[in-house]
């Protein structure tokens, strides 16, 4: 059975899914989005990923043509089109159809895709095993260049560190800034553990200011286990007793190399899978 897109102001067969060519978001990379979990039929922090999205659209001057409760209601419209009960939704607003000029004050109205399907981003074994990462030498764009905290559709930097790590045969890349401390994942947010204490780079690092990221630092707070938000270099994450990712689509998932280097014991540690088991109570709850 096809997939049911939400395009514009309706649902339409994905076969019937198009944008024009002059979509400055195909042009120009030029749009934000949010990618949401779905979790036994609710959707996850739902709120939170939709403040994102405006946010992340008034930054870059870009005008989404529904107010948040009519593109909720789009969601979830989408979301049961398609019996989505455990899965994913790509919510993409695009700067919409201009020319081939830069000028996107041309564009006369933002477009709206909704994408609401199932998801699997890393199989299961490797949520038991853990992870392999290596140091990307693409840093992370510079703050001031685009703001970390905007999800903008262009995602090339990321994509280069992606290749890097797909060349050198591991799962993700770890991207530092241009200052040299860590900044994040190409899609994910970095968390460190040592002597029992949670360490996660600051958003003024490079990373983006992540859903998931937020969740998992309530939880362990709730653990009574520390976490503090500090500037990271690659020493830290050689050295550390243990390491793990958070995102989305990735949720909470251990990493047991780095460069060659054993993360403790080779094992995603006690405190990673703790915060797993607690994600996934908390997102199911």
């Amino acid at each position: 059975m096809s997939l049911k897109i939400w395009l514009r102001d309706k649902l339409v067969d994905e076969k019937d899914a198009k944008i024009s060519v002059f979509d400055h978001a195909l042009l120009y990379g030029d749009g934000v989005f949010e990618g949401i979990r779905i979790y036994g039929g609710k959707i996850f922090e739902f709120e939170a990923h939709l403040d994102r999205l405006y946010n992340s659209a008034k930054v870059i001057r870009l005008v989404i043509p529904m107010s948040k409760s009519a593109l909720s209601d789009a969601v979830y419209k989408t979301v049961e089109a398609n019996h989505v009960v455990d899965g994913y939704i790509r919510l993409i607003v695009t700067r919409g159809t201009g020319d081939l000029g830069l000028n996107p004050l041309i564009c006369k109205e933002a477009g709206i895709i909704i994408i609401a399907d199932n998801i699997q981003l890393y199989p299961e074994e490797l949520y038991e095993k853990g992870l392999k990462v290596i140091s990307a030498t693409a840093i992370r764009n510079h703050p001031l260049s685009l703001p970390p905290q905007i999800k903008s559709l262009n995602y090339l930097n990321n994509i280069l560190a992606k290749i890097e790590a797909v060349d050198k045969g591991a799962s993700e890349a770890i991207m530092y800034n241009h200052e040299g401390y860590v900044a994040e994942a190409t899609g994910d947010n970095v968390f460190v553990i040592k002597n029992g204490v949670i360490y996660t780079p600051p958003i003024q690092a490079g990373s983006l200011e992540g859903i998931t990221r937020a969740a998992v630092i309530r939880l362990a707070q709730a653990e009574n286990i520390r976490v503090i938000e500090k500037n990271l270099v690659q020493f830290d994450l050689y050295v550390c007793d243990e390491f793990f990712l958070t995102g989305t689509a990735a949720e909470v998932i251990g990493i047991v190399e780095m460069d060659g280097r054993v993360i403790g014991d080779g094992t995603p540690g006690p405190i990673t899978r703790l915060l797993r088991k607690k994600f996934d109570e908390y997102a199911r709850s």
